[in-house]
């Protein structure tokens, strides 16, 4: 019977974290063994005393670190179970989360990393969506990141054999590693089963610095892959056309910044221009200039009509 590492990165998320450690501590594993490590960087928001009251519970450690990857990491080199589960202290598992993950472990010996279903939740817990997951394709990981990480599970050699976390990484960590793991061999399986819960709120890192998101993932994929695939240069695109506050209502205006901004990030990341990113480039302007006529042929309409 496989035993388990649950490891929870934390700093100053003192409002969220207790519902992290109940949805770990509440688990029925089976009898397996259960270690529950959390690494906090040094909070100061009152975290330390909601720790303290679950010691002999929990293992923990508060002392400054490098960030979020440095604290996992550690978590690693700590963790002493087959199976590691990777829970950040603003997020929560659904009841037989690990129990599910271990017993298709145990029957898939094959596999190295299994990961669940996952729903999007408030700050209240309450769920307000799913988790776009899809079946694995180590193709399509390249296009879009199907694994929500609270929801993934790992055999604990898997980092032994293939490296721990890039602590380069602040915001992008996550998907660098499932790339990573993918792409040197590590084998994947979808468990059709909702796992946990990503909690959505203003502090999250992806709200608060999609524009570094998306700069970190570009400058990833060229280091791992040697090429930005069109889609994140599409991504950068938009996030950067939002970050401008420009009027999507100036349908020729939007369209041209967002090509300026594609053609901008490819030649940036990818020293040219694809055929595909050509070809998508020139839809969007002639959808413009579209939007555009329509636009001023109902104005002068309205204008007749008066």
């Amino acid at each position: 019977m496989l035993s388990v590492s649950i490891l929870t990165p934390s700093l100053n998320q003192g409002r969220f974290i207790e519902a992290s450690i109940q949805s770990v501590l509440t688990q029925q594993v089976d009898g397996r063994a259960l270690e529950y490590l959390v690494l906090d960087g040094g909070s100061s928001d009152g975290t330390l005393d909601i720790l303290r009251h679950y010691d002999g519970r929990l293992r923990w450690v508060s002392e400054p670190d490098r960030g979020q990857a440095h604290a996992v990491n550690k978590g690693i080199d700590l963790a002493r179970g087959d199976v590691i589960g990777w829970l950040n202290s603003d997020d929560i598992y659904y009841a037989d989360a690990i129990r599910a993950a271990c017993e298709f472990l145990e029957t898939h010996p094959s596999v190295d990393v299994v990961y669940g279903d996952a729903e999007y939740i408030d700050e209240n817990g309450l769920s307000i969506g799913r988790y776009p997951t899809e079946p694995f394709s180590s193709e399509r990981l390249e296009q879009i990141c199907f694994l929500c990480q609270p929801a993934v599970f790992f055999r604990r050699d898997v980092a032994d054999q293939f490296g721990q976390l890039d602590e380069r990484l602040h915001v992008a960590l996550d998907y660098e590693y499932w790339l990573r793991l993918s792409r040197r061999g590590a084998s994947f399986a979808h468990l059709p089963r909702v796992l946990a819960g990503w909690r959505l709120h203003p502090e999250i890192k992806s709200r608060r610095q999609r524009m570094r998101l998306h700069v970190e993932v570009n400058n990833m994929m060229r280091e791992r892959l040697g090429y930005v695939p069109d889609q994140w240069i599409y991504n950068y695109a938009h996030a950067r056309l939002e970050a401008t506050s420009v009027d999507s209502s100036k349908h020729l205006r939007f369209a041209v910044s967002l090509a300026m901004f594609a053609i901008w990030a490819s030649v940036r990341w990818n020293h040219g221009i694809s055929t595909t990113v050509k070809a998508t480039v020139i839809i969007w302007l002639k959808d413009g200039v579209k939007l555009l006529y329509w636009s001023m042929r109902a104005h002068a309409r309205a204008w007749l009509v008066r």
